[in-house]
């Protein structure tokens, strides 16, 4: 497959992926929607790692790891950082019950929707970001 289908299939799945999230944000699904949102972002990044390596993203649930390769930490803001934080702990791997519901009880409507909209803006900022780096193929290049 082709770098750019696989650029553009990471960035499928986070609309996908954001999309459901805010469906269970919308039925009371809170801590389902927070791992939604920490799915975007980890699948945003994946897109941006992939195109701008020539390697495939590493396999990670990290953002923290992934917003390091991709070189995209130190342009972040405070408010960015302070997010990243917060939803990291949202990944849900095969939790024992405790764990999920210690979870959930750290969210609220408020919570959830915090990490709505905060994910929808840095996946917005992180393709703004890809769309800038992103290399220009030899038929865009003008010479003079």
């Amino acid at each position: 497959m082709a770098k750019e289908d696989i650029v553009r299939r990471w960035l499928e799945i986070a609309t996908e992926d954001l999309e459901v999230a805010e469906s269970n944000y919308s039925n009371g699904y809170w801590l389902y929607a927070a791992f939604l949102c920490h799915q975007t972002l980890e699948k945003v990044l994946k897109a941006y790692y992939q195109a701008t390596h020539d390697d495939d993203p590493p396999y990670t649930h990290n953002h923290i790891r992934l917003l390091n390769v991709c070189g995209l930490i130190d342009e972040l803001s405070e408010e960015q950082l302070r997010f990243i934080a917060r939803i990291e702990p949202m990944y849900i791997e095969a939790r024992y019950p405790e764990q999920k519901a210690a979870a959930a009880r750290t969210l609220s409507r408020d919570a959830s929707l915090y990490f709505m909209k905060q994910t929808k803006e840095l996946k917005q900022w992180i393709e703004r970001r890809l769309h800038e780096n992103k290399p220009s193929k030899p038929s865009e290049s003008t010479s003079e």
